[in-house]
């Protein structure tokens, strides 16, 4: 009889758990700080594959992108946005994860946009990357990905940290800075417009430190994740396009999650694009979605790009 009554109980707290989530299965998907582009885009993707498809998903604020690969690691998240360099560091252990090691236990969703490297300053006399010398610049969070991205682009004028007086801030944190007067420039890397800085340009004139062609094709020859990209003037407001460089801007799943879960999470975003409630959904592309090559894909992207006659990659 204790026996049936366990059962019992335990069918009756399965019936509950289901009937709260609506018998679907669950992800958490972790993003970026709340004023960034992750955390935004993210929170409508996850609303959009939870609307559309038997998978819910819940967005979270995280850390970037090595934060975020690490959460995923021990089972805080099962997706997580990274940029497209940083997951080939983790997926390798180089450069971010050369001490802690590598961590291969993830696999590709897709693409969805380019994250441009934005040098944000309110002095127009910073015009380009070697003007920062001597300034005081944020380099975003120590060891993030921002802070790599802000080796990467000072390298290429054959300046290190040595040459600026750095600050480690989040995005939110360096446009308060600027504000302030704390700071003279800020790399943030995230898709534009990013929430921090169309915040700040609110209020005062935001300039873009743009970087030239030379210096562009020296920064892809050494670092060839980068590509070249515009940031247009209506995002904040500018007198002109900027030029910079960008890298991806990647979903990633863990390799235990079920392929059926994965499926939905692509056909979630890309069978309803046209209602997705964010201009970033102006650069969803299946080509784009389907283009990476550093990190194989999950079977249930593949499944999903399979059946669009596009063949990728996996372990």
């Amino acid at each position: 009889m204790k026996k049936f009554f366990a059962l019992t109980l335990a069918v009756l707290t399965m019936a509950v758990t289901l009937a709260g989530c609506g018998g679907k299965s669950e992800l958490t998907f972790i993003t970026g700080g709340d004023q960034g582009t992750y955390y935004g885009f993210g929170s409508v993707l996850a609303g959009q594959i939870s609307d559309s498809t038997e998978t819910a998903v819940t967005a979270i604020v995280g850390k970037g992108s090595k934060g975020n690969i690490e959460a995923m690691s021990v089972g805080d998240a099962q997706l997580g946005f990274v940029q497209s360099d940083v997951m080939a560091y983790a997926y390798d252990g180089t450069n971010l994860f050369e001490e802690s090691g590598k961590i291969d236990s993830f696999s590709t969703v897709a693409a969805l946009y380019m994250e441009q490297v934005q040098i944000i300053t309110l002095d127009p006399a910073i015009k380009t990357v070697a003007d920062l010398k001597g300034k005081n610049v944020s380099v975003g969070d120590s060891g993030s990905g921002v802070y790599f991205n802000a080796l990467d682009v000072l390298g290429a004028y054959d300046l290190t940290l040595d040459d600026i007086k750095p600050t480690y801030q989040s995005f939110g944190d360096s446009a308060e800075a600027l504000q302030d007067g704390k700071i003279d420039a800020a790399f943030i890397v995230a898709g534009a417009p990013t929430t921090a800085v169309t915040s700040l340009a609110a209020t005062r004139d935001v300039y873009v430190v743009e970087l030239d062609d030379a210096h562009i094709e020296k920064l892809i020859a050494t670092s060839p994740y980068y590509s070249k990209s515009v940031i247009p003037a209506a995002s904040y407001g500018l007198e002109h396009d900027a030029t910079t460089v960008a890298v991806g801007a990647v979903i990633v799943a863990n390799d235990d999650v079920a392929e059926d879960d994965i499926y939905n999470v692509v056909s979630g975003i890309f069978e309803s694009i046209d209602t997705l409630a964010h201009d970033k959904k102006n650069e969803l592309d299946l080509d784009f979605a389907s283009s990476v090559t550093a990190v194989p894909y999950h079977p249930g992207a593949a499944k999903y790009f399979s059946e669009k006659g596009i063949t990728v990659p996996t372990k």
